[in-house]
This record gives structure tokens, sequence and C-alpha cells, in this order.
């Protein structure tokens, strides 16, 4: 369960995420809005990348500030620009990396990081130089490495930017599908619609929050 208890974010006199009130237990929530709503300020909350500047994020009931270093083990995240978070020169080393996080032994690293990769169909890439991967295969690439983590909740922001539709569908079957309870900030509607619940910001406010395609189609018929 995440729960934000009264958890406002302030930008020295700007109010960036007026305090909000959120218990959130579905398998999978979508955010939408506009930019600048704060919808990457409340997904950033979950794990600590953002801390609140009054109120208290906790996320199955560990509090983002007294416990982040449990919190980030707890909470994978996936950036909407996958070069954020690629670090290694190859797929195979990336996946590998995140293995070792989580105390796989080094003789079983890469024989497991081949596994999953060709779940992804990147079995063929395992040793290619990252940057030689397109958009959407790098965005594959993170998001695998992030899932080798086993994360209890996987906040992604913006996961489908700028991919081509096919690409699109099959990151957000890959979300959808995982283990993990989803929060998910979107601009895409077709996925925020596949979720449980969504949540609308306008200007730093919950301005609807409901089953994913009541909200959505409130959201599009505004926009």
């Amino acid at each position: 369960m995440i729960r934000l208890a009264g958890a406002g974010v302030r930008a020295g006199e700007r109010v960036v995420l007026h305090p909000v009130h959120l218990e959130l237990g579905e398998p999978s929530v979508a955010l939408v809005g506009p930019n600048g709503s704060g919808k990457s300020t409340l997904l950033r909350l979950l794990n600590g990348l953002v801390l609140p500047s009054e109120g208290a994020v906790s996320v199955d009931g560990m509090d983002t500030e007294e416990d982040l270093a449990r919190v980030r083990r707890h909470v994978g995240f996936v950036f909407p620009d996958p070069d954020a978070q690629l670090v290694m020169p190859t797929p195979a080393e990336d996946v590998a990396l995140s293995l070792r996080r989580t105390g796989v032994p080094r003789a079983r690293r890469r024989g497991r990081a081949l596994e999953l990769l060709r779940a992804q169909g990147l079995g063929d890439l395992a040793d290619a130089g990252v940057r030689e991967l397109s958009s959407g295969q790098r965005q594959l690439l993170a998001l695998t490495a992030v899932l080798a983590t086993a994360p209890a909740v996987l906040a992604c922001d913006e996961p489908t930017t700028l991919l081509d539709l096919r690409t699109s569908r099959r990151v957000a079957d890959l979300l959808l599908s995982c283990a993990a309870q989803l929060v998910v900030a979107t601009h895409d509607l077709d996925l925020a619609r596949r979720t449980r619940r969504a949540l609308w910001l306008e200007e730093g406010r919950v301005v609807a929050d409901g089953p994913a395609d009541e909200v959505v189609a409130a959201y599009a018929a505004a926009a």
C-alpha cells in the first residue's frame, strides 16, 4: 500500500504539488494530466527521488525519508529517457549489474541476464553496444534491468515517450503483466485506460480520481 499523508512539494515559494491525501493499493495506477501538472513530482515521491516539503509518504509501511535506502530497493523507477539509467556498455552487462544488486551469484549473472533479455526479444543484442540500440530497444532494456531487481512497486515516468506504436504496445503489455504494483505517469491514454485506477492532475492538484476508463475519458474530453 502506498500512502501519501498530506504530502506536498514546494520549490522555493512555488507550489509544485499541493498537499495530497491518497492511498494507492490497486495493481495498476495511471497519472494523467498536462505537462507541468505535477505527475512526475508525485511519481518521484514514491521512491524518494523527491522528498515531501510537508506531510509524509510511505510505501508498504516504509517512510521515504526515514527508510530511504530500503524504499529505493523496494520501488523500481523507470525514467522517460533510458539513457539516464543505462550505465554499462552492453545489454548483458547492464542487466547483470541489476542482478548483482539482488545478490545473484557472479557465476550465474550472465546466464540469467541472457534469459531476461531473450524474454524481451533482446537476446541477439546482448553483447551489442547499448548506444547502437534503437530508442525502443533501449527503453525495453532499461525496463528489463529494473524488473531484474524484482521490485515490489514499479514507478514509470512516460515509459512510451517517442516510441512507435508497436513498441509502445509491447512496453505497455510488459508493464501491465509484471508482478509489481505499477504506478505510471503518462500521456499515452491507451496505456492509462488499461490501468485499474487513474488520477488526473492539474496545476499540482488531483482534480479527479477513480476508475481509469472514467477518469481518462473525462480528461480527454476536457483537453
